[in-house]
């Protein structure tokens, strides 16, 4: 399962063909070609290794990316992709997977122009990386971190919660930064942070042929010197039903511009919604501690963790905990349901939530020295892999769980 703090940036939209010799090999492939970073690659699997590689390419035209196992010593290897290079077209890139683990085969892999060598036995998320890794050099511009926030049930603050963290990222950590809301009918966004942009994502989503980096740079309204707002239009004069993969495109431009996009994904299942969230590279679930948002949250975190097999599990974490006179679902409870401690647990406090909120502002800037600014500081540094988790979990959570749990009891 791919680190906390791992960033692998999707491929593009290639075609990858690999020419195994082991079923083992093909199924990691098959596996990785599930995986939601080559969603968008085309990919084929045949057995017969190097010698069924130059029997196929002497009559047709090699893709993008060519995988190869061998199992053969290293002169064999080296001969046949010698072979090879007479059919292969200029811009195909070439993986070897081999059982020598050999630093002279190595570098004459890499004199002869092959972009990867693993040795075999190969896991999925290693035939993951590799693929991505050749979309995303060290010397290309960084492809951005999508970070999708969405709540377990309606009203439950996940959209300020969004909010919060894509200003702590912005303001705080310095990474340029968007926050796109995907509830075009009743999205909050613009509220939230002062600002009523002619343009926002609606345009982008009803105009698919235009989007390229310079359409939705256009569409972005500035908040502050990092931070920039792909706004909902909020309003109902249309209704906004789209196809699984409406957004794709925008997301694309969108990482391609910026190191980290915010998505306020609005609480519905729909197929877009749920291709935004499976497609994210972190997601954070909102809940407040009732028993609905408990059987959503895991409905969610279960459904994630499958469509993610890759992935590690999706945070969440409670809010509006203990207003007064409401019973609660413990926290204890909850971790139990989940088998997973929440990263934040945020009190209940509609005095200074609702004064930002009337303001336009985030709580960082309505109280800087408020614990929850820090909070959203620490999600913030959390969800982008800028956090040492146990020194955060430590900080972030032991006093409030404390008190909250002394409350409950």
């Amino acid at each position: 399962m791919v680190g906390r703090d791992e960033h692998i940036a999707p491929a593009p939209r290639v075609s990858v063909q690999a020419f195994c010799e082991t079923v083992e090999t093909a199924a990691a492939i098959q596996a990785a070609g599930e995986d939601r970073r080559l969603a968008k690659a085309h990919l084929r699997i045949q057995m017969g290794g190097l010698t069924a590689a130059i029997e196929a390419y002497q009559s047709s035209p090699t893709p993008n990316v060519i995988i190869l196992e061998s199992e053969n010593r290293s002169d064999d290897i080296l001969a046949a992709l010698d072979h090879l290079a007479n059919y292969c077209d200029p811009g195909t890139r070439v993986v070897v997977i081999g059982r020598m683990n050999d630093v002279m085969l190595y570098r004459e892999l890499v004199r002869r122009g092959v972009s990867d060598y693993l040795i075999s036995p190969v896991g999925t998320l290693q035939v993951v990386r590799a693929i991505c890794g050749l979309f995303s050099a060290p010397d290309a511009k960084p492809v951005g971190r999508i970070i999708a926030v969405v709540g377990a049930k309606g009203g439950v603050g996940a959209s300020t919660i969004a909010h919060n963290i894509g200003f702590a990222i912005a303001n705080d950590l310095k990474l340029d930064s968007v926050v796109t809301d995907l509830d075009l009918a009743f999205g909050t966004a613009g509220l939230d942070f002062n600002q009523d942009p002619p343009q926002g994502v609606a345009e982008a989503v009803f105009s698919p042929d235009r989007i390229d980096i310079a359409f939705v740079d256009r569409l972005l309204a500035k908040c502050t010197d990092h931070l920039s707002l792909l706004a909902a239009p909020a309003t109902l004069d249309r209704v906004y039903d789209f196809g699984a993969d409406a957004f794709d495109s925008i997301f694309d431009s969108l990482r391609a511009t910026v190191p980290c996009v915010v998505l306020d994904v609005p609480h519905q299942w729909t197929g877009w919604s749920k291709q935004a969230m499976v497609g994210a590279d972190d997601i954070l679930i909102v809940a407040a501690p009732d028993l609905a948002n408990l059987r959503n949250t895991k409905n969610l975190y279960d459904f994630l963790k499958s469509a993610r097999p890759n992935d590690h599990r999706p945070h969440y974490c409670l809010n509006q905990v203990g207003v007064p006179k409401r019973p609660e679902i413990k926290v204890a409870d909850f971790a139990k349901a989940l088998d997973d401690e929440p990263v934040a647990i945020i009190p209940f406090e509609p005095q200074v939530f609702g004064a930002a909120a009337n303001n336009g502002q985030m709580i960082a800037e309505f109280s800087s020295k408020h614990r929850t600014a820090e909070t959203f500081l620490q999600l913030a540094q959390q969800l982008t892999g800028r956090a040492e988790p146990k020194k955060q979990r430590a900080g972030l959570l032991t006093p409030l769980i404390e008190k909250l749990l002394h409350r409950q009891g």
